[in-house]
């Protein structure tokens, strides 16, 4: 019997169905910003339980039809453990489990093309202390340099060495990707990200010589951060965006 949306929500856990609308939400939300790219690039998060399953998009379904239902089971492997009718993109989970299992606590994992951060990408300087936004990436920002199509197994430990503990990361020629314990974290590091590579190429497109953040804030930046974001801050912000998205279509949480 294929899963349907009703089997799926019988099939399992309280927890993982949350996970499932939150997730589903996450990529409505994307394709609302304007950041999704067709039905290419993926967010992840891992289902709660000892068994190193995780949440992925269906391969071919729009963000703006994403719904928790659609969303596939997979493994570290890309092995799908829940029927569905759905299958993935296996490039897209390259990225994603490399990330998955080198960070335990890494429960959702968000990965972009948008015009802006791979224009930012393909910068030399990457992404520069321009704004007050920007400086929440650059407090925990690394680079992972372009190595073609997601496909090469052996790419793993290089970009998990190069991400190493931090929660933003341009990958160079390429685009964006966020790391957060919790789907609303990843989100909204993405948002921060984002909206630092659309100011700096904003900035950028005015002729005009630059004024960057002075070094000793940047320096400073993370404390600051800690103090304004209590924590990651996802949690404070998430109720708001699941009513801006239920005000929209509530079709996500079926």
């Amino acid at each position: 019997m294929s899963a349907n949306k009703t089997a799926v929500k019988d099939q399992v856990s309280k927890e993982e169905w949350e996970l499932r609308v939150n997730l589903a939400a996450c990529y409505r939300l994307i394709a609302m910003f304007g950041w999704d790219d067709l039905i290419f690039t993926h967010i992840s998060a891992r289902v709660p339980g000892p068994d190193d399953h995780f949440l992925i998009n269906a391969y071919g379904l729009m963000f703006e039809e994403m719904t928790a239902s659609s969303l596939v089971k997979v493994d570290l492997d890309g092995k799908i453990v829940l029927e569905t009718p759905h299958i993935i993109n296996p490039a897209g989970f390259t990225i994603h489990s490399a990330i998955h299992a080198a960070r335990e606590e890494a429960g959702c994992v968000l990965h972009t093309h948008t015009r802006s951060g791979v224009a930012v990408s393909a910068q030399a300087g990457g992404l520069l202390p321009l704004s007050q936004i920007s400086l929440f990436p650059y407090s925990s920002l690394a680079y992972h340099d372009y190595e073609g199509i997601a496909l090469n197994e052996d790419e793993k430990p290089r970009l998990v060495a190069d991400l190493g503990d931090k929660n933003f990361l341009i990958l160079r020629n390429h685009g964006l990707l966020t790391v957060g314990p919790t789907i609303p974290d990843a989100f909204l590091f993405m948002y921060a990200l984002e909206t630092a590579c659309q100011i700096q190429l904003a900035a950028l497109s005015g002729g005009v010589e630059l004024v960057h953040v002075n070094g000793a804030i940047v320096d400073g930046i993370q404390a600051q951060v800690d103090a304004v974001l209590k924590g990651f801050g996802g949690e404070l912000a998430w109720p708001g965006l699941l009513r801006k998205l239920d005000r929209k279509d509530s079709s996500f949480r079926e």
